[in-house]
């Protein structure tokens, strides 16, 4: 009899540790649910009180130091080689320098790019890299503001004070032991972050954000004729949405109709900013990470050699308005925003 106790208390125990396991992976409620469009079409946003308070943190913008004096001398006849920002004024170079600082290398300075002992030449690569990201900064704030509007961005708004951004990426290798008669896997069932975990292709950046290839889940008209879109496509497909779906802590209803996924008829609009800010990534990763190919050091590159890229997540990082919809480029007009400051208040001050 004493032994049959043991056995059902230890049965008993074997089960509760089963089922903490098992919702180890859930997520505690209450839930928020959210209405955004009309009711019993299930167009709702479900929201974690919880998982919202925890990224709030990490989703602060930073102090903007006060705006510089745009009048006096230009940065390029008093400092050397400088290449992109001298059209700017002394007092606004170096405030966008200290900013800088304090955005990517907070615990470095100054010194994470420039050699101490002159601080114009361009012996570190870091300094090289800034200079580039710079003008990948100006460019996304003029040029593609379909996708981030007249908030802009800013350096702090992918590095959060660190030198490398937390969330980048690199071409996968799919296959280390090379292939066999099985044939390619694709990334499948490789559990990874980037798809939430799932049997999904772990790569579904390089087809998209690299490459220019539809995104594309099905063919408009029936087998044979027409359709040429394949199940590999509809797979990276789906592990791409899955995808921008953490990343922003969203469901697919924040940019699809539940009444047809393909279609764009009765769509949020928040889906033609997401449409833009696919290109704005494949455009970012072409024509400015891969540009860099020859500067970064080896350590700095992927398993396959490949530079760091971005992704939904590297501004982002967790929320459908990275740093909570904070207009960053007002403050800097320097980096391509649009400026509220004019000489007059700047003297006045």
């Amino acid at each position: 009899m004493k032994f049959a106790h043991i056995f059902k208390l230890s049965f008993k125990g074997l089960i509760l540790v089963m089922a903490g396991l098992l919702l180890a992976a859930c997520e505690r409620p209450p839930m928020e649910s959210v209405q955004r469009g009309y009711r019993g079409t299930g167009m709702v946003q479900i929201y974690n009180p919880t998982a919202l308070e925890a990224s709030a943190e990490n989703n602060t913008p930073p102090f903007a130091l006060p705006a510089g004096d745009p009048s006096g001398p230009k940065a390029s006849a008093v400092y050397k080689n400088v290449k992109v920002l001298g059209d700017l004024s002394v007092g606004q170079f170096t405030r966008l320098m200290v900013s800088m600082a304090s955005w990517v290398a907070p615990q470095e300075g100054c010194l994470y790019c420039h050699n101490p002992a002159n601080f114009a030449e361009d012996s570190k690569y870091t300094k090289v890299v800034a200079r580039r990201m710079i003008q990948m900064t100006k460019h996304i704030n003029q040029d593609w503001q379909s996708h981030v509007s007249s908030t802009g961005v800013t350096c702090h708004t992918c590095h959060r004070g660190q030198p490398v951004p937390k969330e980048i990426w690199f071409k996968a290798n799919h296959q280390p032991y090379g292939s066999n008669f099985m044939g390619d896997k694709a990334g499948q069932n490789e559990p990874s972050k980037v798809v939430n975990l799932s049997s999904l292709p772990n790569d579904p950046f390089t087809p998209f954000l690299l490459g220019d290839q539809n995104i594309r889940v099905g063919g408009t008209t029936a087998l044979p004729a027409g359709n040429t879109q394949s199940i590999k496509q509809a797979e990276w497909t789906y592990g791409l949405m899955t995808h921008m779906s953490t990343s922003l802590g969203v469901n697919c209803t924040y940019c699809h109709n539940t009444n047809s996924f393909v279609s764009w008829k009765g769509n949020p609009p928040q889906r033609a900013t997401a449409w833009y800010g696919i290109r704005m990534a494949r455009d970012l990763n072409v024509t400015y990470m891969n540009s860099l190919s020859d500067t970064f050091p080896d350590h700095r590159k992927g398993e396959l050699g490949d530079v760091a890229k971005v992704n939904c997540a590297t501004c982002h990082q967790g929320v459908f308005k990275p740093l909570g919809g904070a207009k960053m480029a007002k403050d800097f007009p320097e980096l391509g925003g649009q400026s509220e400051v004019t000489p007059t208040a700047v003297a006045q001050k």
